[in-house]
């Protein structure tokens, strides 16, 4: 199974060219053979120096982005074709096929912008063009979403995806989901994509993945933010909060004079990365007050009323 280049550089497919060239130095720091003698370092440099100077082009960037794994063979078909139809007469005006990529509802089919379509003005069908260029073709990948939870991405395990295919048969994939999925991550399901030509194989199948937030948790990169909610006393006078976080049960030591908004920062709690730093937790204070005050709770919030002196307006 390829890899995917910018999971290998731990960047975003949205990512520029400066943060693409920051994570690949990063990386050749860590696994140059000439620091790094683990067994595997060396090969693991080849393969970030690949997807670097392949991301970092943007001209190869753009292929690998169009047509994954395999955009060398695209491209080189897509060149070769170009070049048939211009030596046939059929490169000039009207007369040249112009072909784009469209969504299908499994990845992506090819068909031809009738401007004239290819030379002689027959249509162009790029199936049969890639088979008699290569013979048996691998099938192209297909691309879907998943939405986790900030718990759900935080825990991993199991996970099965039920998608329409193809031909609108429902397909049921079961998925491995890492602990600390990250969102925008892509899983690649090997043999999931759209059927192969003759005997070629059949492409992946490409998740995203999606974390949402919810009420009290958001994801910040690896980072989680959690609402830790308290009461008045325990803000103004300081405590030890017991609450429950995405790894379980914690205590958090919350300082005296802390108001809402207040982020504590729990080190290492966020989000565990496979041979990697883990994340942060920030836990965000929120002061809360009885919404039904009891009697005696009115006439002591009455008796702070009248003596402080404290006034949040013009401290502020």
């Amino acid at each position: 199974m390829a890899d995917d280049y910018y999971q290998l550089l731990g960047v975003s497919r949205n990512a520029d060219a400066k943060e693409i060239q920051r994570a690949y130095r990063k990386l050749a720091r860590k696994y140059h053979p000439d620091v790094n003698k683990q067994p595997g370092a060396e090969d693991t440099f080849k393969k970030i120096s690949e997807a670097y100077h392949v991301l970092a082009d943007p001209e190869s960037r753009s292929q690998y982005d169009r047509f994954g794994p395999e955009f060398r063979r695209y491209a080189d078909a897509e060149r070769e074709y170009a070049a048939q139809a211009a030596a046939g007469g059929g490169g000039g005006a009207g007369g040249g096929a112009r072909t784009r990529a469209r969504p299908g509802p499994s990845g992506f089919s090819w068909s031809s912008a009738q401007a004239g379509a290819g030379p002689g003005g027959a249509s162009v069908d790029w199936e049969d063009l890639f088979g008699d260029v290569f013979g048996s073709m691998r099938g192209m990948d297909s691309e879907a979403e998943l939405e986790l939870t900030v718990e759900e991405s935080f825990r991993g395990g199991p996970r099965t995806v039920v998608l329409a295919g193809p031909d609108g048969d429902r397909q049921t994939f079961e998925l491995q989901i890492p602990p600390g999925a990250l969102d925008g991550q892509r899983i690649r399901v090997s043999g999931g994509g759209r059927p192969g030509r003759q005997d070629g194989g059949a492409g992946d199948l490409v998740i995203t993945l999606r974390v949402k937030p919810d009420r009290r948790l958001r994801l910040d990169g690896k980072n989680i933010e959690m609402d830790l909610l308290i009461s008045p006393w325990e803000a103004a006078l300081g405590a030890s909060v017991r609450t429950r976080a995405p790894g379980g049960p914690i205590t958090v030591r919350v300082p005296p004079g802390s108001s809402s908004g207040r982020r504590l920062r729990l080190k290492g709690q966020g989000m565990p990365q496979q041979g990697g730093k883990p994340g942060d937790l920030f836990a965000k204070v929120k002061i809360m007050v009885p919404p039904h005050p009891t009697a005696r709770e009115r006439e002591l919030f009455e008796q702070l009323q009248r003596e402080s002196s404290f006034d949040p307006r013009s401290s502020s």
